[in-house]
């Protein structure tokens, strides 16, 4: 018998929106024409860049906070640019990171249970671009390491704790910068740029390993991502304005493993991968659907799957991790997708007919647990992403952690560059301590 068709099991995912009472509603989205996701999501809060005269500003609400939103409702509005790109961190899931028109990326922490007034304070302020900063990335194992690039072509790695830029790549790029992201344990870095060049970079060194010229002979912007095994994908468009989707080999980047044509749409594809299952998600700006496709190690490699559509465009898309989704539903993924004044999750699962755990459809996946410190990673320890199980769901057990790290985020910024002197206290409220106990000592002595 011939097989016809390849068979995978995720070859009948559909997707499906929620209904209209668990949108988010009546919130202005931002008229930007950035190409950034312009939302940000994890088990916690959804947070979304929305129009704000006089500055930039983003909403965060508690996921449970569906339904109409108050035009009062507070905001986060310290910049004094439009925000262009948002992310939260992903080892604590209170702060989150913006970066703006204003050159100056800053650092949020959203209390718990959400926002009561309007945030205009950042816990820390990162200045170092000299143009607008339009890409946030944090570093997917160490804790406390953001990566942001700006239209000053460059690339710096700050350490968030200490407030400062570790790593400037400014000399890589000759132009504006498309897309950056890191690789599984943040060891390389992957960049797509205006001069028609995709480049993998160590970024401790700030040096390029490889590059590609013209992954996509069109002039328009080019996205990519790293997928699994260490190969790129990557979306672009040919000579013809047609969007194609590619996959390369960073070690024989002479040839891409697979390139397919798509369709003549003009909105730039945003590519969100999911290394546990292998299947990217190629969300259009501007486009009312979501394509779908899995990587595979066997030719043609990238294989299509189906589509999701709907007749609303998206202005952004926001994707959950992994641990915020529900495992007993078989969801695999979970959009946000922003509409001009609303946001609505559009939840992707395989039908199954046993609400018992599905094993293979969730392996381990990446905890909130960050596997190195910053100063450690900087030095140069390269640490594989702590891996927990989703099969009882995902509990907070971090709760008490991620608590003390805020908390140390919280202290590091205030004693960043003032250590001496912290050393001083200790020192003088030890010898306070001392001398108090040698005085108790004294009258417990007296009084027998």
């Amino acid at each position: 018998m011939l097989k016809v068709v390849r068979t995978s099991k995720f070859r009948h995912v559909f997707g499906q929106a929620v209904k209209a009472d668990q949108c988010y509603d009546d919130i202005r989205i931002s008229q930007m024409t950035w190409d950034s996701n312009f939302c940000s999501v994890n088990p916690k809060f959804v947070a979304m860049i929305v129009d704000a005269s006089g500055g930039g500003a983003f909403i965060v609400l508690p996921l449970s906070k569906t339904g109409r939103i108050d035009m009062s409702y507070p905001t986060v509005c310290g910049h004094t640019g439009p925000v262009l790109d948002i992310e939260f961190c992903p080892h604590n899931d209170n702060i989150i990171a913006s970066g703006s028109e204003d050159c100056s990326v800053m650092i949020w922490e959203i209390p718990e249970g959400g926002l009561t007034t309007s945030l205009t304070d950042p816990v820390v302020k990162l200045d170092g671009h000299s143009k607008r900063v339009g890409i946030l990335s944090w570093h997917p194992t160490a804790h406390n390491v953001l990566m942001s690039a700006g239209c000053d072509n460059v690339v710096i790695l700050w350490n968030v704790a200490r407030g400062e830029a570790v790593m400037r790549i400014d000399s890589v790029h000759t132009d504006l910068i498309y897309s950056a992201c890191w690789n599984r344990d943040g060891s390389r870095i992957l960049t797509s740029c205006k001069d028609k060049t995709l480049r993998v970079l160590d970024p401790r060194k700030g040096t390029v390993l490889h590059e590609k010229d013209k992954p996509h002979e069109g002039s328009r912007p080019v996205r990519a991502v790293f997928v699994s095994g260490g190969k790129i994908l990557s979306t672009g468009f040919s000579r013809m304005s047609e969007r194609q989707v590619a996959l390369w080999d960073p070690k024989n980047f002479g040839e891409p493993l697979t390139l397919q044509e798509l369709d003549t749409s003009s909105g730039v594809l945003l590519p969100f991968f999911d290394p546990d299952t292998g299947v990217v998600y190629l969300c259009g700006k501007g486009d009312s659907s979501i394509r779908y496709f899995e990587v595979t190690d066997e030719a043609p490699y990238v294989h299509y799957l189906s589509m999701y559509s709907s007749k609303e465009s998206q202005k952004g898309m926001g994707y959950m991790p992994k641990r915020g989704l529900e495992v007993n539903k078989c969801e695999i993924a979970r959009f946000y997708k922003l509409h001009e004044r609303k946001c609505e999750p559009i939840v992707m699962t395989v039908p199954r007919k046993s609400d018992l755990f599905q094993e293979d459809l969730y392996p381990d996946t990446i905890g909130p647990e960050p596997s190195a410190e910053a100063d450690e990673w900087f030095q140069g320890k390269d640490a594989p992403p702590v891996m927990i199980s989703l099969k009882d769901g995902f509990v907070a057990t971090t709760k008490a952690k991620e608590f003390k790290v805020h908390k140390s985020l919280m202290k590091t910024t205030a004693a960043s560059g003032s250590h001496q002197d912290h050393s001083g206290d200790v020192h003088s409220l030890r010898k306070e301590v001392k001398d108090l106990k040698a005085a108790i000592e004294e009258l417990t002595k007296e009084v027998c």
